[in-house]
Formats: C-alpha cells, sequence, structure tokens
C-alpha cells in the first residue's frame, strides 16, 4: 500500500507534466480507494468498483485543485466521501404514489432550486464585498480571473486570494449552520 509522501510525490509529478507518475499515481490511488469504498459497500463489490472509477475520473479532472500544504490523502478521500454520498443519495428507494400527476416523495426541483439559491445568496452576502465579488463573479458567473480583475479594479492576485478566503469564510459558516 502506498504511503502518503510516495502518493504525494507521484501527484507532484504528473503536475509537473510527468505521464508516467501520473498514471502511477492514479493506480495507487485506485488500490486505496477500492478498499475505502469496500469497507463502505459491504456485498455490492459493483458499485464499490464504479465508485473507484468515479473517483479517478474526479482525482484526474480537479488534479490542479489540490493544494500541496494540505495532506494528499485527505483531499482524495473528501472526494471519494462525496462520490459515497452522491451515491446513497441516488440509490435510496423512495416509496412513491401517483396523486392527480403528481409522484408524493419527489422533491419539487423548482422548490429546491430555489432554496439552493436562497441559502447561497444569504451565506454570500456574510462575506465582504471584496470575497462575495470575487466568488459571484468567477465562481457563479464563471468568468475568468482575467475577467474578474478588470471588472473589479483589482489585481488577479487579488481575485485569486478574496476566492481562496471567502470559500474558506464559507466552509466555515455552513459548518456553523444549525439543521433546523
Amino acid at each position: 500500500m502506498a504511503d502518503e509522501a510516495h502518493l504525494k510525490g507521484l501527484l507532484l509529478q504528473g503536475l509537473a507534466g510527468d505521464d508516467a507518475a501520473h498514471r502511477a499515481f492514479l493506480t495507487e490511488a485506485a488500490g486505496l480507494l477500492r478498499a475505502f469504498f469496500r469497507n463502505r459497500l459491504r456485498g455490492a463489490p459493483e458499485d464499490a468498483e464504479d465508485l473507484v472509477q468515479e473517483t479517478l475520473v474526479a482525482l484526474h479532472t480537479r488534479r490542479d485543485s489540490y493544494d500541496p500544504n494540505y495532506p494528499l490523502t485527505a483531499w482524495m478521500y473528501a472526494i471519494a466521501r462525496y462520490r459515497l454520498i452522491d451515491f446513497l443519495r441516488r440509490a435510496k428507494h423512495r416509496v412513491t404514489a401517483p396523486i392527480d400527476g403528481l409522484e408524493i416523495g419527489d422533491a419539487d426541483p423548482e422548490y429546491e432550486a430555489s432554496d439552493a439559491r436562497r441559502d447561497v445568496t444569504a451565506l454570500l452576502n456574510r462575506l465582504p464585498e471584496k470575497q462575495r465579488r470575487a466568488i459571484q463573479l468567477v465562481k457563479l458567473d464563471e468568468k475568468s480571473v482575467r475577467e474578474a480583475a478588470e471588472e473589479t479594479g483589482f489585481t488577479e492576485s487579488d481575485i485569486k486570494i478574496s476566492i481562496h478566503r471567502g470559500l474558506k469564510t464559507l466552509m466555515r459558516l455552513m459548518g456553523q449552520e444549525q439543521p433546523t
């Protein structure tokens, strides 16, 4: 089994352009992920393998988001946990009964979308203006960092730092929210 330093070295070499190191990282990560998912999905090895593949794709496509200042396995297992949670939500069986064209138990997508928009807006409003604006432009409006900098008059570095700090604050705020 690969250790943290070895895996991190492979990923960083892959990020530097070493394709063989990146393939080795994915191969070794697959073994760790296989054990992670099989321990949590006992009796469903095909589902575990599907989740391994989904997570490997996410690790590959999001490899640039890894911050080398943090443990690699924490980043990797966080992605795996999100994949597992999504899988369990999809697999959850709901009893439904039709009533005048409506399925009882089905979520109303318009209601959920408006709830999500309201929640995101409420959280963003708790951020300082600079952080809120940077996140809005880059993460929600999908503008480039350069476009956001031009629109706000801030430097690209300011935009990146504001996004990073704002997202950290949002994560902290979401952790403080108590379910009602």
